[in-house]
């Protein structure tokens, strides 16, 4: 009895799926890597932004703090150079 050639398509695609399987499981793997590094530069990013806010916010008190200070300053210099003429 001669014996009939194996059929290698299907020994071919199980080869091809064990190595695609293989391939996008480390694919899936570096891709999670990624979503955390993004996801950590996003808070990071939303950290920086808040305290950029806080500076802001914390520049105008001073500013507004400085301009009343000034005017105070130039209204009693105003007061002195009209007692003083």
């Amino acid at each position: 009895m001669a014996r009939e050639p194996d059929n290698m398509i299907p020994t071919l695609l199980r080869e091809l799926r064990a190595h695609m399987d293989a391939r996008f499981g480390k694919l899936d793997g570096e891709i999670g890597l990624v979503k955390g590094e993004v996801a950590e530069n996003s808070k990071r990013l939303e950290s920086l932004r808040q305290a950029m806010i806080g500076e802001s916010v914390l520049g105008r008190y001073t500013v507004a703090e400085v301009e009343q200070r000034l005017e105070k300053i130039e209204s009693r210099l105003a007061a002195l150079e009209k007692h003083s003429q």
